[in-house]
């Protein structure tokens, strides 16, 4: 079993502070690349030779959900301990946590430091046998987030960059916003894009919404007011000569544009999205003034605004050691800000058009490994595990397949994730055979055929959509 493999963190370096006082040809530079170096990260630009774009979907299917967001349980949650509890098990396989709750659905019950999702149970459903019986962590997020199988050669997009690409600016997508937002730190397991490239690479926010201002990377700068901003644009525009001698050159027409969208972005409304300084205070404090819940709140505000696609990349979930230490902080954590989300979407009547999706990679270990150095550990566990989702087409209150009496294998209807991403898509309205655009041309579907032996596949979730 791989417990602690050592791993490589791909992370974005932060974008450095400039000062005002800058050289007329930097200003220059700046003036021309701003706007279409912000345009390139929120993948809205197209090279020479990238991907052309995208066919339409040559599927039927109505869509019922218009936006997702993603709860990315980065390191894998324990089923055991959140949607899947197995209290008669003893206290191996439940450790302190061994009196589960009911829900608002009879028969429903839940781990029992989750008591305010078990008021929501009605509005989400529990995917109880999720599969895939793999144990490392690359190779489950790549099979978990694709739906495909690693080891053919290709780097297969995610869902999110799959989204982008069928709703985003070349399905007419017009939101100043990225259509692909992750809060707050790309993964790093993987690239998202895959062979999509940059035209299908999610914008990272960086910084923390919990913070007194959620400096977003590219749009807030710390230090730097909206009036220095303004004056820093005049100051471009005085030392601009060249549009008068190049008026006609379409590559400056291009740099305009993008400056223009880069700053309508950092000084105009659609920036606002990220000033949560516009809501309730106690809304605010029923999201929870953590990190997660506030990514929640700003997750509901970017699919307010049409954005397609939003992953929470919540990490912390890697728990080899000291596990219920860890999850007896964490969990009541992810309590309070998913269940105010989902509440909160309702409320705001754009649950039926969201899709919330929880889980990771993985579940977690049904044993608990009491011994030195674990000390109450759960290890990586790919043979069943746990997902949630909720709104946009799902069917809320049921629970779709089940484990064994401890949790440790699939005992009634597997589902493995090209099952899941295949029933979001379809909910999405993109259809899994159409045809993705490939660099070299090969002919490469959405998704994997579910029905093939090589996808083990076990079918779509039309239980509950």
């Amino acid at each position: 079993m791989n417990i602690e493999g050592r791993e490589t963190d791909f992370r974005e370096t932060k974008a450095q502070t400039h000062p005002d006082g800058v050289a007329r040809r930097d200003a220059l530079r700046l003036g021309l690349c701003a706007g279409a170096g912000l345009a390139l990260g929120r993948g809205a630009a197209t090279r020479a030779g990238e991907v052309p774009q995208a066919a339409a979907p040559h599927g039927k299917a109505k869509a019922k959900a218009k936006s997702v967001i993603q709860i990315w349980m980065w390191g894998g949650p324990s089923h055991n301990d959140t949607f899947d509890p197995k209290p008669d098990a003893g206290r191996d396989y439940c450790g302190p946590l061994d009196e589960p709750i009911a829900t608002n659905v009879d028969g429903i019950r839940i781990g029992q430091l989750l008591p305010e999702l078990a008021k929501h149970a009605d509005e989400y459903s529990i995917l109880r046998s999720m599969t895939h019986r793999i144990n490392g962590h690359e190779t489950a997020a790549y099979m978990v987030q694709t739906g495909r199988k690693p080891g053919d050669g290709q780097v297969y997009p995610s869902v999110g960059a799959v989204v982008s690409l069928f709703k985003g600016r070349d399905a007419g997508y017009k939101g100043l916003l990225p259509p692909y937002i992750v809060m707050t730190q790309l993964q790093g397991r993987f690239s998202e894009a895959g062979f999509l490239g940059s035209r299908a690479k999610p914008f990272a926010t960086g910084g923390d919404p919990s913070q007194a201002k959620f400096l977003v990377e590219g749009v807030v700068a710390q230090g730097i007011t909206e009036e220095r901003q303004k004056r820093r644009r005049d100051l471009l525009k005085s030392l601009a000569t060249l549009d008068g001698t190049m008026k006609d050159d379409p590559r400056l027409a291009a740099s305009a544009r993008s400056e223009q969208e880069a700053y309508d972005l950092i000084l105009g409304d659609a920036g606002k999205v990220f000033d949560l300084s516009e809501e309730p205070k106690e809304l605010r404090e029923r999201y929870g003034m953590s990190k997660f819940g506030q990514s929640c709140l700003v997750a509901r505000r970017l699919v307010e605004r049409g954005v397609p696609y939003v992953t929470i990349n919540y990490e912390g979930w890697d728990t080899h050691k000291g596990h219920f230490q860890t999850v007896q902080r964490k969990l009541p954590e992810m309590d309070k800000g998913m269940a105010t989300l989902l509440d909160d979407l309702a409320q705001r009547s754009l649950l039926d058009t969201t899709i919330v999706w929880w889980g990771g990679e993985f579940g977690r270990t049904p044993k608990v490994q009491w011994v030195p150095p674990w000390n109450g550990g759960r290890h990586h566990y790919g043979n069943v595990f746990c997902h949630v989702v909720a709104g946009g087409g799902f069917k809320g209150g049921r629970v779709v397949g089940a484990s064994d009496d401890k949790g440790a294998e699939v005992k009634e209807r597997p589902i493995y994730p090209v099952d899941l991403i295949g029933s979001i898509y379809r909910l999405l309205g993109i259809d899994p055979a159409a045809k993705l655009p490939h660099p070299q041309g090969l002919d490469v579907t959405v998704l994997a055929d579910a029905s093939a032996p090589a996808a083990g596949g076990g079918g779509l979730l039309t239980e509950i959509m």
